[in-house]
Order: C-alpha cells, then structure tokens, then sequence
C-alpha cells in the first residue's frame, strides 16, 4: 500500500485541524505530499449572488479570495513545517469537487475531519448525512475519517 498523495478536505474547523494533523504523520511516515483543498459551495455563491444583485463570476472571485487568505492563515498556524505540496480552493458541490480533485490528482488516501453526531462544519453536513454512502462511492480512494477529539 502507497500512501504518497494525501487529499486533505478542508472547511477551516478545529476537525479539520485535527485531520491535517493525521495527514502531516503519515506524509511523514510514508513519505508523502498533502493538498489542501478548500471548496466555496456553489449553492452559497448563487444564494449570495441573488440577494446582492452581484453576478456568480463575482461573488465567487471574492470567496475564493477570503477562502485563500483563510488557507494561507490556517496554514501558518498549522504547518511551519512547510509539508503542504499544494493548496487548492475551488468553486463547485463540495462532495463532487473533493472527488473530482482526488480523481485527477490520483490520491491515495482522503484525510477529512468528522464532527461526530452533532457537527458544526460544511464538511460534516455533506459527507455525514443521509447521503454519505453516495458521497464515498463516488470518492476514487480511501478515507481516513478523524475525530474532532483524540481521547486516549
């Protein structure tokens, strides 16, 4: 088993911090490179869009900029390392673009947060619903789910 291209699922919550921090052990341990990818909800933007009377172009230009300055932040509170090979903030229906990406990045393994039952992330809403089983057949690799929480 390879674990060379972690794709790491981010919504910027303290699960998603918890993920990185598993995907930065194994890029260690298998000596591997993690993308960090961020998706601004389509959804979002097209909702945004109509009560501003702005066009989607633009509203998601502007998300995607506060998007990547929030990566950029999170980063340098979580990785002085300097372990993350790309980071990648995209427009789309999150479960389909974390796919899509994971599929043309050939990854090993997806490495995501989980808030548990009572979640509070963009993340959790899509994957751990009721359309989770869906969502990880369309997901070409493995994923590694981990607690908000590490007890133990």
């Amino acid at each position: 088993m390879k674990l060379e291209k972690l794709l790491v699922p981010v919504d910027f919550s303290r699960s998603s911090e918890m993920a990185f921090t598993y995907a930065k052990f194994l890029a260690k341990k298998f000596s591997g490179t993690i993308h960090l990818i961020h998706v601004v909800d389509k959804r979002y933007v097209e909702r945004i869009a109509e009560l501003n009377g702005e066009s989607e172009d633009e509203v998601s230009r502007k998300l995607s900029l506060q998007a990547r300055e929030k990566l950029d932040n999170f980063l340098s509170k979580n990785d002085p390392e300097g372990l993350v090979a790309e980071k990648i903030v995209a427009v789309g229906v999150i479960f389909q673009t974390i796919a899509l990406k994971a599929q043309a990045l050939d990854a090993d393994l997806i490495v995501m947060g989980g808030h548990g039952r009572i979640g509070n992330g963009q993340i959790d809403k899509i994957f751990f619903g009721s359309a989770a089983e869906r969502v990880v057949r369309l997901l070409p690799c493995p994923v590694l789910c981990v607690p908000q929480e590490i007890t133990g």
